[in-house]
């Protein structure tokens, strides 16, 4: 869904061109259409069990900051993998207007040093992650934890799109990778989240205590087991009364 908007927006031969012909206009709508992908999923009976992580960095996160256990956290980051390959497949059916920017592939962005296409993704995946914490560390905020994210993603894919294209997801980028065969300086969209994240839990880490559980929206429970509970970092969590 989220690299068919991306289609749709600056596909060749599109009509949103020609219906919104600037391009930061579209660039605003674009990350705030992506963002509420993920915000959609969050609220929706899948996020309600899985978490609604969807992003191998999101996992990460929780697992360093001790929510998730390891076994958990690598069948997760298979199945996003496994989903965002899967789900790059029907992006076929665009055709010419899809292969006109590689389906949606996140690309270094022409002119840009490879530094500043990778401290990019470092920032934007950063801000992200501790936006992400700072909400779920707080009572007050963690109802709207979802709502961070169609907001978040409208600024970052205005301002840092051009430069790397604004993944911040490694399996949002190998998706279209895949079915696109484009991999320019693929690895800026591992190490380039992986450090953003990495910093992020660090500096977040005073928020460990205050995150109950792994799950994006409705984490007050976990009648599975899988999640980690505050103050019991080794124990599966239990049922509510």
């Amino acid at each position: 869904m989220g690299l068919s908007i991306v289609i749709c927006m600056f596909g060749t031969g599109s009509p949103a061109a020609s219906w919104i012909p600037n391009e930061g206009t579209r660039r605003l709508i674009t990350g705030f259409l992506f963002g509420s992908t993920g915000a959609l999923i969050a609220i929706s009976p899948i996020g309600k069990e899985s978490g609604a992580h969807i992003n191998p960095i999101v996992t990460l996160a929780f697992w360093l900051m001790g929510k998730i256990h390891a076994r958990v956290a690598m069948g997760y980051v298979l199945a996003q993998l496994t989903g965002a390959v899967l789900g790059a497949w029907p992006l076929l059916a665009w055709g010419p207007m899809g292969r006109s920017v590689a389906f949606g592939s996140a690309l270094p962005g022409t002119g840009y040093h490879i530094a500043t296409v990778f401290w990019g993704e470092v920032i934007t995946t950063f801000a992200m992650v501790s936006l992400l914490f700072t909400f779920l560390g707080s009572r007050r905020l963690r109802p709207y934890t979802p709502a961070i994210f169609p907001i978040l993603y409208c600024i970052m894919v205005f301002v840092e799109a051009p430069i790397s294209g604004t993944s911040t997801n490694p399996a949002r980028s190998l998706g279209p990778a895949v079915i696109s065969g484009q991999w320019p300086e693929w690895w800026i969209y591992c190490a380039g989240p992986l450090t953003g994240t990495i910093a992020a839990t660090i500096i977040c880490s005073f928020l460990a205590k205050r995150i109950t559980v792994a799950k994006l929206y409705r984490f007050d429970s976990d009648r599975h087991g899988l999640f980690r509970q505050m103050g019991s970092p080794t124990a599966p969590s239990k049922k509510p009364e």
